[in-house]
């Protein structure tokens, strides 16, 4: 693959180049020359867009695709699609599909399902066999085909002692063990945060000590295993607090946050429309404010989308029966941006390569291209127009957001709008 791309600006505070506007030539797939004006003798491919910019391609570590076995929410296929739309270069898939990805055929196959893609796919494996909390996968076998880390999404691993054990086998490969934050006796059939709002509106409570509880439990068990953890999607201040601590003490722990739960309170909930409804539940302001200063102050070490896309008939109904998850790949550039600069969304949106075994690139010349393209000045209103996913539950529906993406170039393929 060829091209050129005109007038760009470059935001990689890795590159020689960062914030200059440049041309970037591209040959078979790697950065030949980035200079002020470059001439095309070769009739290459050019790309010139409105306020062109380029960063380094985005990486995002928790989407759900469904396939196989939900492929009405949506497929591999079209979910890469719109993971390229939306800027993101690579993403680590979760292992909620019918059957959960717990094998070294279940990793081989959704590997298979990517191939000969712009977006890299990194599949996450199944922590316990089935997600059923009772036995572990097979942790090693997964890894050999292909899997980064293991994790029941969105399901607690409610035995501890398994917890400890996972731990501490996951250490002899270098494994990475992620373990959702809630303590499911506390939760119990909480569909809402625990709250003001929550018993205004008749809403079953999800208290915040739920998420604390089992934070707090799983670093007990990490400082004990010496093994590497990753909690993801983290909602509470307190959960910020228990990790900046743990991390002081030299801890080897990791956590995200889903950019709806930057984004919204739980205030939204007054309209109960269930594509509020979520996992983690949207908390307080309390809890968004310190949420974005664990970013800001590196405590919290990635943003996700927590990407989850969910069929019309499992969210047009009662708001407790409704599934929990919304679509934000499309969103989460957009979002971001009106809380963050451009500098520091790029950052965000940039880290937790490593964490998942993802190559790092920078924009100098020799790279391989692995670039994302974007517009950080745009306003907009979200819309079911900006929508690429299957499923259209999408909390961020009508929501006013900054920027836009062009798409992506990776993998020697150039994916654009």
């Amino acid at each position: 693959m060829n091209a050129l791309i005109k007038s760009a600006t470059i935001v990689d505070s890795k590159s020689d180049f960062h914030n200059e506007t440049v041309d970037i030539l591209i040959e078979k797939g790697r950065i030949s020359k980035i200079s002020k004006r470059i001439s095309n003798p070769n009739n290459y491919k050019e790309i010139k867009l409105d306020n062109l910019h380029v960063s380094q391609g985005w990486f995002d570590s928790s989407v759900s695709f469904g396939e196989p076995g939900y492929e009405e929410r949506e497929i591999i296929s079209n979910g890469l699609k719109t993971a390229a739309n939306s800027g993101f270069t690579a993403v680590a898939l979760n292992a909620n599909s019918n059957p959960v990805i717990d094998s070294y055929a279940d990793i081989t196959f959704v590997k298979s399902k990517a191939q000969d893609n712009a977006v890299s796919l990194y599949p996450i494996g199944a922590l316990t066999q089935g997600s059923q909390s009772e036995d572990l996968a097979e942790l090693f076998d997964m890894t050999n085909a292909g899997a980064v880390a293991f994790y029941d999404y969105q399901k607690p691993i409610c035995n501890p002692n398994l917890m400890k054990i996972a731990l501490q086998y996951a250490s002899n490969f270098d494994g990475l063990v992620c373990s959702f934050p809630q303590e499911s006796k506390i939760s119990g059939l909480g569909v809402a945060n625990e709250h003001i709002n929550s018993t205004k509106l008749g809403l079953k409570g999800n208290p915040a000590l739920a998420e604390e509880l089992q934070v707090a439990r799983d670093l007990f068990l990490l400082e004990y295993t010496e093994g590497k953890l990753h909690i993801p999607t983290i909602s509470t201040a307190k959960s910020v607090e228990l990790i900046r601590a743990a991390k002081a003490k030299k801890l080897n722990v990791t956590c995200s946050v889903a950019v709806h739960n930057l984004m919204f309170t739980d205030d939204v909930l007054h309209s109960f429309d269930t594509n509020y409804k979520v996992l983690p539940p949207l908390r307080t302001q309390t809890d968004c404010d310190a949420l974005v200063e664990g970013l800001k102050d590196g405590t919290i070490d990635m943003v996700t989308t927590d990407h989850n896309p969910i069929d019309i008939e499992d969210k047009k109904i009662e708001f407790d029966y409704a599934k929990y998850g919304t679509i934000s790949l499309e969103s989460a550039f957009g979002a971001l941006q009106t809380l963050f600069t451009t500098k520091k969304t790029i950052s965000l949106l940039t880290q937790g390569k490593s964490r998942f075994g993802v190559a790092e690139s920078t924009l100098n010349e020799g790279e391989l291209a692995d670039l994302t393209l974007f517009n950080p000045d745009t306003s907009y209103e979200f819309s079911k127009s900006d929508i690429t996913s299957r499923s259209k539950n999408s909390m961020f529906l009508g929501t006013e957001l900054k920027g836009n993406t062009y798409g992506i170039i990776a993998n020697n393929k150039i994916a654009l709008k």
